[in-house]
């Protein structure tokens, strides 16, 4: 596959099961963008496990307006871990940009987003990262030749869904995969 012929932008990366890589290991990625100059997506379903959203503001300097919700924080991937990165709906546009991905979901990676969230005034759906996972140009279609990841169209259910546990079960059974009846190993027929 090359990128001219598929453009993966706002499609899901879905990890397989001998994906050997333990960063990546049952990883659901959403692409952020896919072009012949590589690609970069944000990994959905792996929060972190010892940072929320509220220590972050705190760290930040930012105040927590009283009565907004707490959003995951999520490991996006293994570059940049001290970038954040806010996957959300279409309903917002932070003041010094915003990246239109799909229909439905964009991402800002500024300062704003974050404060407006903390605010009360960010998007109606979010999803913070901190990294980002990214390739070289060719080397995500090389990845997916030797049966590293499938990938499907993204719903937004998978993308902000809260039960992280089952985002990799259920974005295959979006593909009609049983993940039970995935091979753990490569071939060619």
């Amino acid at each position: 596959m090359k990128a001219q012929d598929t453009n993966l932008t706002g499609k899901l990366l879905i990890a397989m099961p001998a994906m050997d890589d333990p960063r990546f290991a049952h990883s659901v990625i959403y692409m952020c963008s896919h072009s012949d100059d590589g690609g970069m997506g944000l990994i959905v379903n792996k929060p972190q496990v010892n940072l929320q959203f509220s220590d972050l503001l705190e760290q930040m300097g930012i105040n927590k307006a009283p009565g907004v919700r707490d959003i995951r924080v999520h490991f996006g991937g293994p570059v940049d871990q001290a970038r954040g990165f806010v996957l959300h709906s279409n309903d917002y546009t932070a003041a010094t940009g915003t990246l239109e991905v799909a229909d439905e979901i964009s991402m800002s990676a500024t300062l704003d987003v974050i404060e407006d969230i903390a605010s009360g005034a960010g998007p109606r759906t979010s999803l913070l990262a901190l990294g980002y996972a990214g390739w070289a140009p060719g080397q995500l279609e090389s990845e997916i030749a030797q049966n590293g990841w499938l990938t499907c169209d993204a719903r937004s259910d998978i993308v902000f869904g809260r039960a992280n546990e089952h985002k990799w079960v259920g974005a295959l059974k979006l593909m009609g995969i049983d993940p039970l009846m995935l091979s753990g190993t490569a071939g060619r027929a």
